[in-house]
């Protein structure tokens, strides 16, 4: 009798989809948990099979699994992340996945000024978002002891770039108040995560970040650049605060500059975009 290979990708997006794309050119049976009927209709493109299920509401199976991705994001409020102890309550069986892979954020670091940071560091959470983050990680450890956490930072690609705000010439706030940003193209994260699942991927945490931090505007200016329209304008804090949004201002008053050289190790390689200008040039003709 032949073996089944099962994966199960638990919210199941533009990162999701990839790694599906991955598990089912190598004969794996994905089972992804989507949010939409439209990320449902994704993944089925690729050949998986997908279910639109609300995590914080409805009753649900999963069956169990040889590889474990779980990618949805934590509920909009709260201290913990109630979505995924329901999952893996379900999983809390007898038959454990052989790799779980999580995805969480570098925002669990807090601000650190600037200064670089590794896996080792402290975390210090400055957001109930991040807390959330911090919580479910625990929870995945405590799941699985050999868990592969990945903190990533900024993701972009195709269908993630502000091209529109850029159009029309919104503006951002001064790099000089700004700090630095981190950023992963999808297409990498997505590799990462399928690696991570592979036996011979350290267990712990991991910063699935490119390793070459910028500021915003170096961001801003080489889309525009690519654009082919005018840079964005920048702005001051106290405009800033009249103008963007809470979560907006949260993002931007935390600094750091993450160190990718623990990922590097794992992969063997630098990722494929080793900085944004490269991920860009890959990412701007499907948005143009």
């Amino acid at each position: 009798m032949i073996k089944i290979k099962r994966c199960l990708i638990v919210g199941c997006g533009a990162t999701g989809v990839r790694v599906a794309a991955r598990a089912v050119a190598a004969g794996y049976r994905v089972d992804a948990i989507v949010q939409s009927a439209a990320s449902a209709r994704r993944a089925r493109a690729i050949g998986a099979y997908a279910q639109a299920i609300d995590l914080d509401q409805a009753d649900f199976d999963v069956a169990p699994t040889e590889r474990f991705f779980y990618f949805a994001p934590p509920p909009r409020n709260g201290r913990t992340d109630s979505r995924l102890a329901r999952v893996l309550k379900r999983l809390n069986t007898d038959t454990k996945p052989r790799a779980t892979v999580y995805i969480s954020t570098a925002g669990v670091y807090g601000d650190t000024g600037g200064d670089w940071v590794d896996e080792n560091a402290r975390l210090a959470p400055g957001t109930d978002r991040a807390v959330r983050r911090v919580d479910a990680e625990q929870q995945v450890k405590a799941f699985d002891h050999n868990a592969r956490i990945l903190r990533a930072p900024g993701i972009y690609g195709p269908g993630r770039l502000p091209i529109a705000a850029i159009r029309a010439g919104e503006p951002i706030l001064a790099d000089a108040e700004a700090g630095w940003r981190n950023r992963i193209h999808v297409d990498d994260l997505a590799e990462i995560a399928w690696r991570a699942s592979a036996a011979d991927w350290p267990p712990g945490v991991i910063n699935a970040s490119d390793g070459h931090p910028s500021s915003l505007g170096d961001y801003y200016d080489a889309i525009a650049d690519m654009l082919g329209v005018p840079a964005v304008p920048r702005i001051g804090w106290a405009e800033a605060e009249q103008r963007f949004s809470a979560m907006r201002l949260s993002f931007l008053r935390e600094s750091r500059r993450l160190d990718n050289r623990c990922l590097v190790a794992a992969l063997g390689r630098e990722p494929r975009y080793a900085n944004f200008r490269q991920g860009l040039a890959a990412s701007l003709p499907a948005e143009v």
